[in-house]
């Protein structure tokens, strides 16, 4: 007896479903699977359980490309944008994207697997070809980069470090939404587990509060910090664009991929208006290493 597997909205499903649930549900019985997802937008890869938010994506086009080149016949790919779906209004559509950004029009909507983002400052074709999977001996300095919430937003945590060759290394991404406390306890075990040398906090929004709250849990857990606010006096892209020059001149290397912080590099553009915690946080960071100690230069 035939059986059928129907995985909806894969892309928010852990990649080893399939392989270890899935599969071998179906080899016993000539069972046949179908696929369904949407290109992941920022906003769904922040609840999915993938590891790679872009696992259907990549799952997708490869079956589409092996397909061509090899025709089986095992498999069928289709794609459709909600506007060809018979169930849903044209006009609640139409409606629905007058409050969503391009972006996610192409994503959600248009149904567009969008690697590249036009006027993005970092490309993952640049985070790939730098990227290791092993650290040099000679750190230098270690920075936490951090982000505080504004709102019911994510507190960016990116711990990144600078070689004494002059190269830099973005070694983790902690940034969770989460209570000051919590977020707070993640900053100081950054700081311990890294043998951070500074915790460097933005101050435009709480100000006082945010290192006043790093200090009260610091000294509970029994850490002492040196922790430096930093205030932005000009725009965002001001301050990214020295931070993006280092990554085209391959003096950046992630540790391992970062998705969620990586979505983030890949999608925003100078004149997007929202605030992606995780980019800040590695912004403050890799300021801070490339600035400190040079004469002459101001911290903005």
């Amino acid at each position: 007896m035939e059986r059928l597997l129907i995985l909806d909205e894969y892309q928010l499903m852990d990649e080893q479903v399939w392989n270890s649930v899935g599969a071998p549900m179906l080899f016993d019985n000539d069972g046949t699977a179908v696929f369904i997802y949407t290109p992941p937008s920022l906003r769904s890869r922040s609840v999915t359980k993938a590891r790679d938010p872009l696992h259907a994506a990549k799952m997708f086009k490869h079956h589409v490309e092996s397909e061509r080149e090899n025709p089986t016949g095992r498999l069928a790919a289709f794609h459709f944008s909600s506007f060809e779906n018979p169930y849903i209004s044209e006009r609640a559509l139409n409606n629905m994207s007058l409050d969503m950004s391009s972006l996610a029009i192409r994503q959600e909507i248009m149904a567009e697997d969008v690697d590249e983002i036009p006027g993005a400052l970092w490309t993952r074709e640049n985070l790939d070809t730098y990227r290791v999977n092993r650290l040099p001996d000679d750190l230098a300095r270690v920075v936490i980069g951090v982000d505080p919430p504004g709102g019911a937003t994510e507190c960016g945590i990116v711990v990144a470090a600078k070689a004494k060759n002059g190269e830099y290394y973005v070694l983790a991404d902690h940034s969770l939404q989460a209570s000051p406390e919590r977020w707070a306890t993640t900053v100081m075990d950054c700081y311990t587990d890294y043998d951070a040398d500074a915790i460097v906090s933005e101050a435009n929004f709480g100000g006082d509060m945010v290192t006043h709250t790093l200090q009260v849990i610091g000294k509970q857990m029994g850490v002492l910090a040196n922790i430096r606010p930093v205030r932005a006096s000009r725009g965002k892209a001001v301050r990214a664009e020295p931070i993006a020059a280092l990554y085209e001149r391959g003096l950046v290397h992630h540790y391992n991929p970062f998705p969620l912080l990586e979505d983030e590099l890949c999608s925003w553009t100078s004149g997007d208006p929202k605030s992606p915690n995780r980019l800040d946080a590695l912004v403050w960071a890799l300021t801070d290493l490339s600035t400190v100690g040079r004469p002459n230069v101001r911290f903005i």
